[in-house]
């Protein structure tokens, strides 16, 4: 027997179910991330490609990773360019964007030979937030609302369809920069 508290209304002790509305809307995150491992993965078959390739004999040429970055290095600019291909090739086979690459000024180094940075872009800045937020706000969608969380973007709206259409509407365009939706909610 469940027995109502004076004035109140009676509580089973037991969590709402699933048709009760626990006051949250559909939403999902867009964020740029960078799967590390992948990366590590891609540069370590380059690199063993290199090694072995006959038109890179005694070039010099070598991919070192860091967190934030890769550095290319070899005898000419040239080979410096057929090292980016190879790098290139092994991330698309891995299944990640060439976005992610910044390629940096080629600059000359000790000894004659070229060196160049590549730069790994992660997270979305404050300025293509302002970017992806007037594209959100431009598709007319009603109730639709996107807002900056740190490197990331919530877009928010009443209906489960709106949110799909944004999603389609963001994979058509190009940003310059690689997109994953995360965390739908409904």
């Amino acid at each position: 027997m469940i027995v109502a508290p004076p004035g109140g209304a009676a509580h089973t002790g037991r969590a709402p179910g699933p048709g009760a509305s626990l006051g949250c809307m559909p939403s999902f995150d867009v964020v740029s991330e960078v799967d590390q491992q992948e990366i590590r993965n891609a540069v370590d078959q380059a690199s063993r490609e290199v090694a072995t390739r006959y038109d890179f004999k005694n070039t010099n040429s070598s991919l070192e990773l860091t967190d934030t970055s890769i550095t290319l290095r070899s005898s000419t600019e040239d080979r410096l360019a057929a090292l980016r291909v190879v790098l290139e090739e092994k991330l698309v086979k891995r299944k990640v964007s060439l976005k992610v690459l910044d390629y940096g000024k080629v600059e000359e180094a000790s000894g004659g030979t070229a060196r160049q940075e590549v730069g790994l872009v992660a997270g979305i800045s404050s300025d293509k937030a302002r970017e992806l937020n007037k594209f959100i706000k431009g598709l007319g969608l009603k109730g639709v609302q996107s807002q900056t969380q740190g490197e990331q973007l919530r877009v928010i709206s009443k209906k489960r369809d709106d949110l799909q259409a944004v999603i389609t509407a963001l994979k058509e365009n190009d940003f310059g920069i690689p997109l994953q939706y995360s965390n739908f909610r409904d």
